[in-house]
């Protein structure tokens, strides 16, 4: 399974930069680094079913500009199709390379059909296809060269918990240019995954969260995109933490905020599609 996965992220890599035939004939990849100006392309990067003999497709993304951050609505210019356009994508784009933010649940029969993403934005439309093919299989919930399993997150310290990339949300409120606080409370194996056996001395804490803006008409400001975890004690897990920041809306409307956590093999898991959390709070920003 290791090595499927690992297929699956060089595969992922081969979507992104064959994107010159995606675009419509234009080579993005192959120009030289942009600060803005540059296209988005959508990133499959595999699939894995689920326990209700329905599958799901992971897929994140790949903004080219080294400064721009951009907003794409629902829309002809940001669809997933069929049974798009919306099927909870981002429409705010951070600059970089962004692994596995969202995942789209398939029924049991969907076979050999595929869906699409589409991206239009500074002029360039890269598309995207996503289907059940063998060789894209990934297991994001555990690791399997040592048991490595995502860390468990909690909007609440005994509340509901989620693990692994399919994400869980929740409400809150606020108003405009008032701080909103984020508080989480994270677990986690502590297990150490690498291409190398050696593990390296003075390691940090095993779990990293960083939030972002996912959606939203505003600005959204962070008093920290990645607050600290301080450890608490916890002997339910090898590791347990907390975590708070403040989020500040420049404007009234409705927002999605983008809470991903990492453990050790870190974003993107090392190109092995495991193991990090998703997860969303959706906040209705009123005058």
């Amino acid at each position: 399974m290791r090595g499927r996965r690992c297929f699956a992220a060089l595969a992922c890599a081969a979507a992104i930069f064959s994107c010159g035939t995606l675009s419509r004939g234009q080579g993005l990849p192959l120009e030289p680094p942009h600060s803005s100006g540059a296209g988005v392309t959508g990133a499959f990067e595999g699939w894995f079913k689920n326990p209700d003999g329905t599958f799901s497709v992971l897929l994140g993304y790949f903004n080219r500009n080294q400064a721009q951050e951009l907003d794409i609505p629902i829309g002809p210019n940001n669809r997933i199709e069929p049974e798009g356009p919306d099927r909870g994508q981002p429409t705010h784009f951070l600059p970089g390379r962004h692994w596995g933010l969202f995942a789209v649940k398939l029924p049991a029969d969907f076979g050999k059909n595929k869906i699409t993403w589409t991206l239009t934005v500074n002029g360039k439309t890269a598309v995207i296809p996503a289907s059940l093919l063998p060789d894209y299989e990934i297991s994001p919930f555990t690791e399997a060269a040592v048991g490595n399993t995502p860390p468990v997150v909690r909007f609440e310290q005994n509340g509901p918990s989620v693990q692994g990339p399919q994400g869980m949300t929740v409400q809150r409120s606020a108003s405009p240019g008032k701080p909103l606080a984020l508080t989480v409370w994270v677990s986690d194996d502590a297990k150490f995954t690498s291409s190398s056996s050696a593990r390296p001395k003075n390691l940090g804490a095993p779990v990293v969260v960083r939030w972002s803006k996912y959606r939203g008409p505003g600005t959204v400001t962070f008093s920290q995109e990645k607050p600290a975890v301080e450890k608490i004690e916890d002997k339910t897990a090898a590791f347990s933490g907390k975590a708070t920041a403040e989020a500040t809306f420049s404007e009234a409307g409705e927002y999605v905020l983008h809470l991903l956590t990492t453990d050790y093999s870190g974003e993107g898991g090392g190109g092995f599609q495991c193991c990090w959390t998703n997860a969303e709070v959706k906040v209705s920003v009123k005058p």
